[in-house]
Parts: structure tokens; C-alpha cells; sequence
């Protein structure tokens, strides 16, 4: 049976704006690092200053070590730059559209593939998403009124993201104010419970179908032997509930999810 995949590191957005972060060395890598703590706005400091988190970026092994183990003796997380199994967290490559940031990591593996990522999004990512991200925030009040229920809410805003959607957000334009326009009376709700039989215990054997249906389920039913990974496709804040379900005779696996349409 298929394992839960163990996040190797969980990723956080974290405000460093006048913060202290200790970097230490010199030349090309730890000058991109401090521009990038300039640029969120932390106060760059020494080893002997107080901080939370330190960055070492020196070239001598020895050094380096030395460092790392001094830092990590005082309780503080460490970025070693080129040395990923001494980091306490990774630096990822960065897609900035304000407020909106998407971060590309590899858990310091390869910082090549996380700068190749980075330079194919952001020839796809529109220059302005962040603009609807603002928008959206402004409209948090009427789409409350619109949508009173937070699982419809959250299906309106996936439709409308949707690719071609009117909020697409690859799309060059977006008009939030259109979409929230009143149209026709909404239908009543009603819930809906789609039976899925699981061709094997591995999340990667999943259909498109039963992927999308996981990830809108307002509630998940399944027996003890599926599998977390397959459970983990589920939003986080879906109900899981462990019932007995009828076994399919191929794997012996079935889910099953209902939400309301």
C-alpha cells in the first residue's frame, strides 16, 4: 500500500521586514543573499546580533561548519548556501506579482531547476495578477452577500479561475466587478455524492475526474485501507469520515465524496 509522502519541508511565507538575519560571508553568494534580504526588508546583521534566522554563504569548508555549528548551538535556523543537508530551510527562486508570490523550491537539490521554473512562470504569469488579488480582497463583502455559504463561495471562485474562466488567472484581464454582477436567481443547493472506485492504492493512479472531485468534496467517506496519500488529495479542511464501504473487487478501494452543487 502506498505511504503518505512526508513533505520534506513545509513552506512558509514568513515577514522579515525589520527583523534581524544574520548573514555571514562574502562575494557572490552572499551578495545576492543580502539583496534579497534588502529587498523584503530585514536588518542585515552579524554573528553576535540576536536574530531568529542566519544565512551562511562562505566558501571555506572548515568555515563554513564552524558556522553552521555555532548558530545552530544558539537555536537559531540556518540556510548553508550550497550545502542543502545543513539547511534548516531553503531560499526558493521567486515569481513576484504583489501581493501575490509563488515560490519555487527544490529543497535545495537544485537551485538551477527552481531558476529555470521561475523563468518559464514568468513568462506565463500576467504582470498584473496582483491587481486581481486586490481586487478580490475588496469584493470580500460581496461575495459573502452573494455567496453565504463557504462551499459555494469557494466553487464560484473556482469556476470563475477556471481556465477561460472570467477570473482565469492567466487571463491579461480581469473584471471582478462584472462577475459579481446579479444575473439570474441562483438554484437551491443540493448535495451531491459521487461513488469513486480506485484502480490502485497510488494517488498518481488517480483520473482527472476523481482528482477535481477529491479536491471540491465538501466531505470524504472511505474505508480503513485507503491510504492517506489518496485522502491527502482532499482539501485540508474537508471532513474526512471513515465508514465501511462496499469493496471493489479489483483493488478493494472506493471513495466516496459528496458536495453541494
Amino acid at each position: 500500500m502506498a505511504q503518505a509522502v512526508i513533505l520534506q519541508s513545509l513552506p512558509l511565507f514568513v515577514r522579515l521586514a525589520g527583523r534581524p538575519v544574520i548573514l555571514l560571508g562574502e562575494g557572490e553568494a552572499a551578495d545576492a543573499k543580502r539583496r534579497l534580504l534588502d529587498r523584503a526588508g530585514a536588518d542585515v546583521v552579524g554573528e553576535d546580533a540576536s536574530a531568529s534566522l542566519a544565512i551562511v554563504a562562505i566558501d571555506d569548508e572548515d568555515e563554513a561548519l564552524a558556522a553552521v555549528a555555532r548558530l545552530k548551538a544558539r537555536g537559531i535556523l540556518v540556510n548553508a548556501v550550497d550545502r542543502s543537508v545543513l539547511c534548516d530551510f531553503t531560499l526558493p527562486a521567486i515569481v513576484d506579482r504583489a501581493p501575490v508570490l509563488i515560490a519555487i523550491g527544490t529543497s535545495g537539490v537544485s537551485a538551477g531547476l527552481a531558476a529555470a521554473l521561475r523563468q518559464r512562470l514568468e513568462a506565463l504569469i500576467p504582470a498584473d495578477l496582483g491587481k486581481l488579488a486586490l481586487a478580490l480582497q475588496a469584493a470580500r463583502g460581496a461575495l459573502r452577500k452573494r455567496w453565504p455559504d463557504m462551499g459555494e463561495r469557494r466553487r464560484a471562485l473556482a469556476t470563475a479561475m477556471g481556465a477561460g474562466g472570467l477570473l482565469d488567472p492567466l487571463s491579461p484581464t480581469h473584471d471582478v466587478e462584472a462577475w459579481l454582477a446579479p444575473t439570474a436567481e441562483p438554484a437551491a443547493k443540493r448535495d451531491v455524492a459521487i461513488t469513486l472506485v480506485l484502480r490502485s492504492d497510488d494517488p498518481e493512479d488517480l483520473t482527472l475526474r476523481q482528482a477535481r472531485a477529491l479536491a471540491s468534496a465538501d466531505r470524504v467517506y472511505h474505508g480503513a485501507d485507503v491510504p492517506a496519500a489518496i485522502l491527502d488529495r482532499a482539501r485540508a479542511d474537508a471532513a474526512r469520515l471513515c465508514e465501511a464501504m462496499p469493496a471493489d473487487p479489483g483493488t478493494g478501494l472506493s471513495v466516496e465524496v459528496e458536495m453541494a452543487l
